[in-house]
């Protein structure tokens, strides 16, 4: 009886071992698939993503592109081709002014219309200057930067006059002592000569 039993003990190891072991092969198995299907997944996605860049990216000379660009340029000329048709007309109606030339104004409102008149008129002269005004403000900056960059070197330049000014004049006081001492040397050396001369002529 013990050995029968043990014998069954060792029978149920053993099963229980390969029931693990099965267990962990369909695991290991499970794993594998998953595995093979994100690789799958990854693969279609690159695909689809290779797709829809070609479709983006699509040959400029492909029969449909071509069409609708075909339609887009006959469109603007038959556009063209109205407007030029149609350029002595054109013309004529910007050349007419937007309002008629006699404003209806009640009597009421005529002391204010004279009084706006000249503002409008001096508003319109101006108009202009006030638009590059207005235009300018963005360049403000860089011209403050550009005055500044100005106002650096003028200074630096002033810097540089002030140092050769004052060089000129220590050169030209030079001078003038050389000249001074030269001078004097050479009427001392007159004067001696001549006494010298007359030294010698009072001898003879």
């Amino acid at each position: 009886m013990m050995n029968r039993h043990s014998v069954f003990s060792v029978l149920q190891n053993v099963i229980d071992q390969t029931q693990t072991d099965l267990l962990c092969f369909s695991r290991v198995e499970e794993l594998q698939r998953i595995s093979d299907i994100r690789a799958e997944i990854n693969q279609k996605s690159l695909e689809l993503e290779l797709l829809r860049l070609e479709q983006e990216t699509a040959d400029i000379a492909h029969p449909l592109h071509l069409s609708r660009k075909c339609q887009a340029l006959q469109a603007m000329n038959s556009h063209l081709e109205a407007l030029l048709r149609e350029k002595r007309t054109l013309r004529q109606r910007l050349a007419q002014p937007l309002c008629q030339e006699n404003l209806p104004i009640e009597a009421s409102y005529h002391r204010f219309a004279a009084e706006l008149l000249p503002l409008a008129v001096n508003f319109i002269e101006k108009l202009e200057i006030y638009v590059g005004t207005i235009q300018s403000i963005p360049r403000i900056q860089d011209s403050v930067n550009n005055m500044d960059n100005a106002l650096a070197r003028m200074e630096s330049l002033e810097a540089d006059m002030e140092e050769l000014t004052e060089r000129i004049l220590t050169w030209r006081e030079q001078q003038k002592a050389t000249f001074q001492i030269n001078s004097e040397s050479n009427s001392s050396s007159i004067n001696a000569q001549i006494s010298y001369l007359s030294i010698e002529n009072l001898h003879s």
